[in-house]
This record gives C-alpha cells, sequence and structure tokens, in this order.
C-alpha cells in the first residue's frame, strides 16, 4: 500500500510541525539546487521558518539573482528609459555581470578544490554532491564513447574479415588458372619436343 495523503492545512501540532518543515525544507532547497544544475537556470529561494528563521539558496549569487529580478520587474513596468535611466541600467547590469564572473570564478577554484576553508558542512556537501554529479555524467559520456568505438571496431573487424575471405577467394581462382596454364605449357612444349622426333623416324624408314 502506498503512503497515506498529508491534508494540507496548518499542522497543530508544533513538534509534527517543525519536523515536517525540516524535512521539507531540505527536498526544497535539493529541488532547487538540482532544478539549477540540471537546466542551467538561476534559481534562488528564500522562506523564514515559524520562529523567524531565515533560510536562502541562490544557485548563483542570491544577490545577483534579486537584483535581476529587481531589474526585470522595473522593466516590466517602464519599457522607455530615458539616456539617464538607461545609463544606469547599463551600469547595473555590468555589476551584476562582475558579480557572476566573481562567482563563478569562486566556484570554478572551489570546483579544483581551492578556497574551501570558509564553507560550511552544509556547503562543502553541497560542492560534493555537485562534483558527484558532474563526474557521474563525465563517467557515462566516456562509458558511450567507448563503446562507439567499440562498436566501430567490431564494424571494421567484420569488413576485414569478409574482405580476407574475398581474397582468398580470387587467390584460390588465380592459382587454379596458373595450375591450368602450367599444364597447357607443359603439353604444348611436350608435343613440341615429339615432332621432330617423329619426323626423323619417318626420314629413315625412307628407301
Amino acid at each position: 500500500m502506498g503512503k497515506a495523503k498529508i491534508a494540507i492545512k496548518r499542522i497543530d501540532d508544533s513538534a509534527n510541525r517543525q519536523v515536517t518543515f525540516s524535512k521539507r525544507r531540505t527536498g526544497l532547497l535539493k529541488k532547487a539546487r538540482e532544478l539549477g544544475i540540471l537546466c542551467d537556470a538561476q534559481v534562488g529561494v528564500i522562506f523564514f521558518s515559524s520562529t523567524g528563521k531565515l533560510y536562502e539558496y541562490g544557485s548563483s549569487s542570491l544577490k545577483s539573482i534579486i537584483d535581476r529580478y529587481n531589474k526585470h520587474k522595473d522593466e516590466e513596468q517602464h519599457p522607455l528609459m530615458n539616456p539617464a535611466s538607461e545609463a544606469k541600467f547599463w551600469r547595473r547590469e555590468a555589476t551584476v555581470l562582475r558579480q557572476q564572473l566573481q562567482h563563478l570564478q569562486e566556484l570554478h577554484r572551489q570546483f579544483t578544490g581551492e578556497q574551501l576553508s570558509g564553507l560550511g558542512i552544509n556547503e562543502l556537501k553541497s560542492l560534493e554532491n555537485q562534483l558527484e554529479m558532474s563526474l557521474k555524467k563525465v563517467q557515462i559520456k566516456k562509458e558511450q564513447i567507448l563503446a562507439d568505438e567499440i562498436k566501430e571496431l567490431q564494424h571494421k573487424g567484420h569488413q576485414i574479415r569478409q574482405e580476407n575471405v574475398q581474397l582468398y577467394k580470387t587467390m584460390e581462382v588465380i592459382s587454379k588458372e596458373n595450375a591450368e596454364l602450367q599444364t597447357k605449357l607443359s603439353q604444348s612444349q611436350s608435343q613440341s619436343s615429339e615432332s621432330p622426333t617423329k619426323a626423323m623416324e619417318l626420314g629413315l624408314q625412307l628407301p
């Protein structure tokens, strides 16, 4: 039997409510991280527990994601900008891009095992999970390439075997033709050597 469905309503028991929050919080952050990695999307999650504790996750810098969100909302509300606003927009865009570049550089260094001293256990675990996923993708790609190469080698080996069989048959035909030619040549030489002898014999028998 499957699990019983939980009614979507406020959990009255505070202990059960806290346990459920902890479990679902972990699942939500995991799904957000997977969405960012699998789809190359910028994902930001912010929420507060019933006790007022802040939890957050950003696939890149959370501040840059919020700035991008605010900029998008501003663009929707003010599609036309004057030159001063446009210059301010591009300066802000350049700042966001620099922050993203810095974040990507930090991630790259962390992926290579550098600058890990400032990370907590959860951040290290997240980094480990990302590396494991990346390693798994690399292994799958490597196995696929090896399988394709083996298949190609098997195909080439089959072609070579067929060519060898055809060459062997051709050599047999040539050998047979050479043997027949040698036989005919020997017979021709034998007949040629017999003709003068018979002529001499005939000449001796004449009166």
